[in-house]
């Protein structure tokens, strides 16, 4: 590759909220996206929450001319919403669906039968090896008792190892999407530090849009204005994060959301602000990057994360095995009261009782069994990841105590310093 090489890639990503029968003026925002997208001519457009695969198609023929390279991922019930257009030949494809997302009888917040995941598509341009992820992690609903946490913190490590494994050959980084997680969350943080993306609008040199970069605006008519009250200039849950390996350097030149409206029509696409990036990638000399001077391991920012998303992750086990308990002791009670009623059923007093009564408890077997044996693998879900980060974390502080100035290669092991092989 030539010193001089340099390739300016121009990036656009928006949660659609495409859900059928529910969203709002669907079928025209769907078209306005398409002309859009066509008028702006970007590099790469992913979108989530594309749930009809009807919609997908529309723009697939819409779009052609402009992207014809395209790809829709499937999974779950409904589907994960992802899909993906690109002027470039996609060469690989392949998408990784959460192990977690939600409860089943949170019939109301559907994610569990969405199939949350993650897609990865691999580019190559003028000889550059670009992987390319779109995902939509577990929505929050409440910010002051959010019982889908753990999930979330879970989805994000998924997510962080995910990059982590499939990108060793890559030069160069993307990953774009709705994380439904702010800046500070643990979950953001996580990622983030575990492997080593950086944030376009914090790197960014000119930023148009949304105060404070928010994808969520209390001037968007489409959004719950009660959800946004304790955010008055809104929320930024949507990203463009990158990196680039050794040997290129990567800087987002231009970031614009729009603000609440279409920058043609002036009516929303979405009820999320759309994100526009302008990356440039250069080709960059290997440099000595030394590690930045670290504190005792308790002050390291990546062995305090992984410390809080253990602990996060512990208490989500105690509380899907509090639940199977639970179940286990109702799926007991019923079985009893079903011998009870197998007793009463001969005699002739006790016969109407038994039968009024016999659905009922079967229904309660089958019930807490379904219980039972979800919460039983959302426990062993959860004890993967906090095994997981148990070991990074017992790595991180064995680099720190020998040598702190090995530790980003000995721990992190992140292709940009140095290709390594898998573990």
């Amino acid at each position: 590759m030539k010193p001089n090489f340099s390739l300016r890639l121009r990036v656009f990503n928006l949660n659609c909220w495409g859900i059928p029968y529910l969203s709002k003026h669907q079928d025209d925002r769907m078209r306005r996206l398409g002309d859009f997208l066509n008028l702006e001519s970007f590099d790469l457009a992913l979108l989530e929450e594309v749930w009809s695969e009807q919609d997908f198609q529309y723009l697939r023929q819409k779009l052609l001319p402009t992207y014809p390279a395209a790809h829709y991922f499937r999974s779950g019930f409904i589907g994960s919403g992802l899909c993906v257009f690109s002027k470039h030949p996609i060469q690989e494809l392949t998408q990784h669906v959460y192990t977690l997302n939600g409860y089943p009888y949170m019939i109301h917040h559907g994610d569990w039968f969405c199939g949350k995941a993650v897609g990865l598509l691999v580019l190559h341009l003028s000889g550059l090896v670009l992987n390319a992820y779109v995902t939509h992690l577990h929505a929050e609903y409440n910010r002051q008792k959010d019982i889908y946490l753990a999930h979330r913190v879970a989805q994000a490590w998924e997510l962080a190892h995910f990059i982590h494994h499939t990108s060793k050959k890559a030069d160069v980084v993307l990953l774009c999407g709705d994380l439904n997680l702010h800046p500070k969350d643990l979950g953001c943080r996580l990622l983030k530090e575990w492997t080593g993306l950086h944030d376009a609008y914090v790197e960014t040199r000119d930023f148009k849009g949304s105060e404070e970069g928010c994808t969520m605006v209390p001037e968007n008519c489409y959004v719950n204005q009660q959800e946004l009250e304790p955010f008055p200039c809104g929320i930024r849950i949507d990203y463009v994060l990158y990196k680039a390996v050794s040997g290129f350097h990567i800087s987002c030149q231009t970031l614009k959301t729009t603000t609440g409206h279409d920058p043609h029509s002036g009516v929303p696409l979405s009820d999320h602000e759309a994100l526009m990036a302008t990356l440039c990638v250069r080709h960059s000399p290997p440099q000595h990057n030394p590690s930045p001077t670290h504190g005792p391991a308790e002050r390291s920012p990546l062995i305090s994360v992984l410390r809080e998303a253990w602990a996060e992750l512990d208490l989500g086990v105690a509380q899907a095995r509090w639940w199977a308990t639970f179940a286990r002791y109702m799926i007991g009670l019923a079985l009893l009261l079903l011998a009870v009623l197998c007793v009463l059923a001969p005699g002739a007093g006790g016969r109407e009782v038994a039968i009024l009564l016999w659905t009922p408890s079967v229904g309660l077997v089958l019930g807490a069994g379904a219980v039972y044996l979800f919460h039983m693998q959302e426990a062993k879900g959860l004890c993967r990841a906090r095994a997981e980060l148990q070991h990074v974390l017992g790595r991180a502080r064995e680099a720190q105590n020998l040598d702190p100035a090995s530790q980003p290669a000995l721990l992190l092991e992140h292709p940009e310093g140095d290709r390594a092989e898998d573990q």
